[in-house]
């Protein structure tokens, strides 16, 4: 079987056995039979190809045993303690499965490499175990996640985590604020499948136009760079990693059983292959996918700012210089344009259309902006408090920005309501919105940054091939 077989089995299976008990809970671990129940439900209730249930205590299906399989499964779910696991996940790749996914941890090294063993005697590929959420794809509604009846909307963002806490806040995340995820999978002690494969499968999904990693630890090191460089070539890959100091890298080598490493070596690694690195927490990791999965890169350094109040755009122009950019200059046929429409505005940049601005002001100044030739990119300021402006009214933002798709474009309400009202309304738009000014320039630094790493990459012979990799022979990180 062929390596990629078994990571599209992973996400694009055709039929899915999950393998779990209705009467057996551990003490300590996450075997337990409402764990078992909620994965079915959300399989049941999402999953467009066909679940089998195998319950080895008989109560919540006919099937107790792999034996008693009707078919064969291209992906086995497995939810019992290690020594069940094991036991499962033989008879699965026996009966023929592609790939198997292990949602309880609690493994010993020595039983890792049990699993392992497994997969290799049979070509069976491994996600985990100890991956607690598992996988999700919103094309097909694959969904081993535990909450019942959660479920994000479609999207194009895709998420690798090594964490299922830091997992579980980005799945919050992308379904409090609509945004939409295209793949998510959580890589748990990542014996056998691990980023590197989930980079590359994502990098061919066309379904995916960004993707973002929670890494706590990362081996071989060289196949990294080797397949983020091919990839971000097409698509940007944005990291956060966890662990950079000491006690931290204690911490996350007994969490998922990684190394952390010499954060040095990683940053060193990230600029490297291309990625786009964050350093600052889970919310700078969102807010740079997100800009990232709708916008394009921004091929220049220069900003124009609009705006419906003045405050706010002033510290908006501040933070443009603080992120390396810089106001753009409007040429005279711009300012003499927007002079000719509206004598009223100051056609300085950062431009200040005054509080009674409304969508027809918003659409007639975008679309001269935009079309500026010293234009690289827009900050979009749209206050609703103490101004005419209308939810509704952030529309024509869109459909400007969709007209000059070669720029990025970003949208910054205001304050917290204001935000929530404008983001509601361009959630299902290629507009990213941002709360404050700060977070907008932020943004368009990282489509910047983005498109001086695509240009370098595309510019570069490419590196060793991702297939040249090394069969693994211990599940030892290093």
């Amino acid at each position: 079987m062929a390596r990629d077989e078994g990571i599209k089995a992973l996400f694009e299976p055709r039929s899915v056995a999950l393998v779990g008990s209705s009467k057996l809970r551990e003490r300590v671990g996450m075997t337990a039979p409402w764990l078992f129940k909620s994965v079915i439900h959300n399989m049941k209730k999402y999953f467009r190809g066909k679940v089998y249930v195998i319950d080895i205590h008989g109560k919540t299906s006919r099937l107790s045993t792999v034996k008693d399989l009707p078919g064969k499964p291209d992906l086995g779910v497995l939810m019992l303690p290690p020594p069940l696991s094991i036991k499962k996940a033989q008879e699965l790749s026996e009966a023929g499965v592609k790939a198997l996914l292990g949602i309880t941890g609690g493994y010993k090294a020595e039983e890792r490499e049990q699993l392992l063993h497994i997969g290799r005697e049979h070509g069976v590929r491994f996600l985990g175990p100890n991956t607690i959420l598992g996988v999700v794809n919103t094309t097909n509604g694959l969904n081993t996640m535990f909450e019942q009846d959660l479920m994000p909307m479609k999207g194009k963002i895709s998420i690798i985590s090594q964490s299922g806490g830091i997992g579980a806040a980005m799945i919050d995340w992308v379904c409090f604020y609509g945004i939409g995820l295209s793949k998510f999978a959580f890589t748990g002690d990542k014996i056998d499948v691990d980023d590197i494969d989930i980079i590359s499968y994502y990098g061919e999904d066309p379904d995916t136009n960004a993707m973002a990693i929670y890494m706590e630890g990362l081996r071989e090191g060289k196949e990294f760079v080797n397949a983020v460089r091919e990839v971000v070539k097409d698509k940007p890959v944005v990291a956060l990693k966890g662990g950079i100091t000491q006690e931290a890298a204690r911490r996350a080598l007994s969490h998922t059983a990684s190394i952390a490493g010499v954060d040095a070596i990683y940053s060193a690694a990230f600029k490297k292959a291309g990625v786009i690195r964050v350093s600052y927490g889970i919310d700078h990791l969102f807010d740079a996918v997100l800009a990232l999965s709708k916008q394009p890169p921004m091929k220049g350094d220069r900003v124009a700012i609009i705006s419906n109040v003045g405050g706010p755009a002033i510290l908006a122009a501040d933070a443009v210089y603080r992120y390396g950019l810089k106001l753009a200059k409007l040429s005279d046929e711009t300012v003499a344009r927007l002079a000719r429409k509206y004598p009223e505005v100051d056609a300085t940049n950062p431009i200040d259309m005054i509080a009674d601005a409304k969508a027809e002001r918003y659409r007639d100044v975008l679309e001269l902006v935009l079309a500026d030739p010293n234009v690289d990119g827009v900050l979009v300021i749209n206050m609703l408090k103490s101004c005419f402006f209308e939810p509704e009214d952030a529309e024509v933002i869109a459909e400007v920005a969709k007209k000059h798709s070669d720029k990025p474009v970003v949208d910054v309400p205001t304050g917290a309501e204001d935000y929530l009202l404008i983001q509601k309304a361009l959630r299902q738009t290629d507009i990213p919105t941002f709360n404050l000014p700060d977070m907008a320039a932020r943004a368009l630094n990282w489509l910047r940054e983005y498109d001086a790493i695509r240009k370098r990459m595309n510019n570069k012979e490419r590196m060793e091939p991702r297939d040249s990799r090394k069969p693994r022979t211990s599940t030892k990180n290093s």
